[in-house]
């Protein structure tokens, strides 16, 4: 079994920062790309950053220059660095990654989501 588990969210101030992180654990061969999501109430879930395994990055226009996604490869953890955050940035952040197990099945992966929410 595969399980990502986040941790991280909670209530912050406008302006404030929160980092999530995101471990993958179980039977896991390799990691590909790693990612979060976030999705507000009454709103479809959206792409805030996503990491490839080597490194390349890519982000939502509505976070660049505030947000950073990095990963630690050898703990199959991803991170997600939250600066100048605001109202608008509360949602449930998900992580997403696809990973191929000991059986070599490739499968996207979710984890729990983590509540993030920015008080004005």
């Amino acid at each position: 079994q595969v399980q990502l588990v986040e941790s991280g969210g909670g209530l912050v101030q406008a302006g404030g920062s929160l980092r999530l992180s995101c471990a993958g654990s179980g039977s896991i061969y390799s990691i590909g790309t790693m990612g979060w999501y976030r999705q507000a109430p009454g709103k479809q879930r959206e792409l805030v950053a996503t990491r490839t395994s080597g490194g390349s990055t890519n982000y939502a226009d509505s976070v660049k220059g505030r947000f950073t996604i990095s990963r630690d490869n050898a703990k199959n953890t991803v991170y997600l660095q939250m600066n100048s955050l605001k109202p608008e940035d509360t949602a449930v952040y998900y992580c997403n990654a696809y990973i191929v197990d000991f059986r070599h099945n490739w499968r996207e992966h979710w984890g729990q989501g983590t509540q993030v929410t920015v008080s004005s």
